[in-house]
């Protein structure tokens, strides 16, 4: 029987695989530090509480609570989501992302060679390694240098992971959105100053394209990396492969609102690049097929918001 321990699972991502596991019939439990990084932790709480889900507090910073935690469970499968999030956060943060996403993940490497070194990780990256490159971006083909803090903590992790001597698989994100996400992105910021009649700041003036990804999309990602034999070392794309631009992603947000934007326009943010377009034919080989475009993906969010916000 496969043993699926997740870290980060309170969070966005990590809180809807955790119930998707667990409704497939798996063993599955989770870990988080319930952080107030980005947004309250009131939120993490209730993503628990609605999928009903089983998450030990533990700080991947704790070396001594991650050796106890992985000996204690010998997992055969560690999907390893929790970090430091945030691109434009990041700057000036620097030595707390490293904390975080660095120090915090070699501790999970460690106590996985001293304790379950036949566990196989399946970690998250993000399109932000790509900066710079040549689109749409590849596995392989990285020959940009990270913008932001956040950008090249990730980049450590997968040559952490890399030359780790474990059985690791990364999984680089591209712009998850979707219900129960987190407050701090656009698509949850956009909406919540629009319904409140609240400006909303436009980065470069709106010239700007992201490949956003549907979470459940990304969840069939993740599920057709666990459910094959993949080669230790291997990197895969997740991305819907269709970049949007941000004006039309606002417009798909006015029309759910029923509301229209306040727009403050701003040049270009230094942690942002302008562009986001995944190539994801490389997953597609073990079954991948994103299904849901922005105008579902936004009208989903959209319903779940309106109900979780009801009453607060």
């Amino acid at each position: 029987m496969r043993k699926y321990l997740v870290t980060g699972a309170a969070g966005f991502i990590g809180s809807q695989l955790c119930n998707r596991l667990k409704r497939e019939g798996h063993w599955v439990i989770g870990m988080d530090n319930y952080n107030d990084h980005l947004y309250s932790p009131t939120l993490k709480h209730h993503r628990v509480e609605h999928f009903g889900i089983d998450v030990l507090n533990v700080d991947l910073r704790n070396e001594e609570e991650m050796d106890n935690l992985i000996d204690g469970i010998n997992p055969t499968d560690i999907i390893h989501l929790a970090a430091h999030a945030g691109v434009r956060d990041s700057f000036g943060k620097e030595k707390q992302y490293h904390a975080n996403n660095i120090d915090g993940t070699q501790n999970l490497i460690d106590a996985c060679k001293r304790h379950a070194p036949d566990a196989r990780i399946v970690y998250a990256s993000t399109s932000c390694v790509f900066a710079g490159s040549e689109l749409p971006w590849t596995e392989g083909k990285e020959t940009g240098k990270q913008l932001n803090p956040y950008g090249w903590t990730k980049w450590a992790n997968e040559c952490q992971m890399q030359g780790s001597g474990l059985h690791t698989v990364g999984l680089r994100f591209f712009t998850v959105y979707g219900p129960w996400g987190r407050p701090d992105m656009a698509l949850f910021d956009f909406t919540k100053n629009i319904l409140a009649e609240k400006p909303i700041t436009v980065y470069n003036y709106g010239d700007m394209k992201r490949d956003f990804t549907y979470v459940e999309d990304i969840l069939d990602g993740i599920e057709c990396v666990l459910n094959n034999d993949v080669d230790a070392g291997e990197i895969f794309n997740i991305g819907r492969g269709a970049p949007v631009q941000l004006m039309d992603f606002i417009s798909e947000i006015e029309k759910n609102t029923g509301k229209s934007a306040i727009k403050l326009m701003a040049p270009q943010h230094p942690a942002d690049t302008l562009e986001t377009f995944s190539n994801t034919s490389k997953l597609e080989t073990l079954g991948y097929h994103p299904t849901t475009n922005i105008e579902d993906g936004i009208r989903n969010f959209y319903k779940w918001y309106m109900e979780y916000n009801s009453g607060r």
